[in-house]
């Protein structure tokens, strides 16, 4: 972005309060980690699933109650789809914990490498054109070269 662009942004920071600015989409949103809203997700979606495994287990429960006392057909039959749908559940709940592991490492795969904890997008020489000659002569010929700062 140019300076006039980030004195702009700076100004309408200043003097624009957030909520109206991110309202209107005319700052960005303060937002959080990918792979923060991914473990946030997670964490709902697996306390989702407990409770309605835990609830089902509790209906389950009732249901056989009631299907032993009216030893009713169709009360059997809801009992066993009762029973596929809790079943269903645990096994949505193991496939949650795939599903989390695959997004993750695609999204750490995605990130760039970092080694030393700096990336660098652009590199300037800064040197006598003799000794950008002198390096780039010794690239061609695979010798090392110490390029020296020292006046010759």
């Amino acid at each position: 972005m140019s300076s006039k662009s980030d004195e702009i942004l700076s100004k309408l920071n200043k003097n624009i309060p957030s909520e109206i600015a991110q309202k209107n989409k005319l700052l960005p949103a303060e937002s959080k980690s990918e792979l923060q809203d991914v473990d946030d997700d997670y964490e709902y979606s697996r306390d989702t699933y407990k409770r309605l495994v835990d609830k089902g287990q509790d209906a389950i429960d009732h249901m056989m109650e009631l299907a032993l006392q009216s030893d009713h057909p169709r009360a059997f039959e809801v009992l066993g789809g009762m029973l596929k749908n809790v079943s269903d559940m645990t096994d949505k709940l193991m496939a949650l914990h795939k599903n989390v592991d695959t997004v993750k490492s695609k999204k750490e795969e995605s990130a760039p490498k970092v080694s030393g904890g700096t990336v660098t997008n652009n590199n300037v020489f800064v040197g006598s054109t003799t000794d950008l000659q002198r390096y780039i002569i010794s690239q061609q010929n695979n010798q090392p070269t110490i390029i020296d700062n020292k006046e010759d």
